[in-house]
């Protein structure tokens, strides 16, 4: 990304209040916004398993200087800046992300309308926010999102949970999320692997969702199929534009993000 990009756009970090416990959010926006574009709804990002705001990296100002929009971007509870977490996920975990949580920085930011846009985990949660607010979400953007426990998302959490055996990788994860890494290891890795989590699926979701989507997935992702976005798009209320990228793994928007900023960026035009 060229500086002269970055220069043009600025950011402010938030702390929310949540009864549970403080939430840390960043907002990125171009310094100079043109009259037609200052009401334009801004892209939330909902972050995946291991994510965290700074885990983006430079993919929020890339997509707000491209964009022309505000992007914001939290840490759920119990990663990253935000509280730690002592309980154990319910299963309900995903669409309770909607309710729970950003129900109240909805409200806490003053967000009217927005633009829903998830990777990994973080997509379900985007579905489960644009259906829980149908009237608000204005558009659906997943990437690499899961729509059901497939035997490759398993088998790719299975190896992710022999890796991490290895302290060094532990402490990658530290550098993000300091104490609160065993904690988002264990929520990751045994919720999903968990017997009664085998029955959940986006299927009842979907059909509530109401505003144009785009499911963008890599051909090889190691935690998903491109049976994923098929099965986004088959369910899915309203109309799906289906982007399965070659040469990409789970991570799209770090493999290739001018080419993901791009498809955003025509998807909303």
């Amino acid at each position: 990304m060229s500086e002269q990009i970055t220069s043009t756009i600025t950011s402010s970090d938030v702390w929310l209040d949540h009864p549970l416990g403080q939430l840390f959010a960043r907002i990125w926006a171009p310094s100079s916004l043109p009259n037609y574009l200052e009401h334009k709804s801004p892209i939330v990002l909902f972050h995946d398993s291991l994510g965290c705001v700074e885990l983006w990296r430079d993919f929020p100002v890339l997509l707000s200087a491209t964009t022309g929009r505000r992007v914001i971007a939290y840490d759920r509870l119990g990663f990253g800046r935000s509280a730690p977490r002592l309980d154990t996920l319910g299963m309900n975990f995903i669409a309770d992300e909607a309710e729970t949580y950003f129900s109240i920085v909805r409200e806490q930011l003053g967000v009217q309308k927005f633009i829903a846009l998830g990777h990994s985990v973080g997509g379900g949660m985007a579905v489960n926010c644009a259906a829980r607010f149908p009237g608000a979400c204005e558009a659906l953007v997943t990437i690499a999102a899961q729509f059901f426990p497939e035997d490759r998302t398993l088998e790719g959490i299975l190896a992710a949970k022999e890796l991490f055996k290895d302290e060094k990788q532990v402490e990658r994860l530290k550098k993000y999320h300091g104490d609160k890494a065993s904690w988002i290891l264990n929520a990751w890795i045994e919720t999903w692997l968990a017997p009664e989590f085998a029955s959940w699926s986006l299927a009842t979701v979907l059909p509530l969702v109401s505003c144009p989507a785009l499911a963008i997935h890599g051909l090889h992702d190691e935690y998903g199929s491109v049976r994923h976005p098929e099965l986004i798009s088959e369910f899915c209320g309203s109309s799906v534009q289906v982007e399965v990228m070659p040469d990409t793994f789970h991570m799209p928007h770090r493999e290739h993000p001018q080419m993901v900023i791009d498809l955003v960026k025509d998807f909303l035009a």
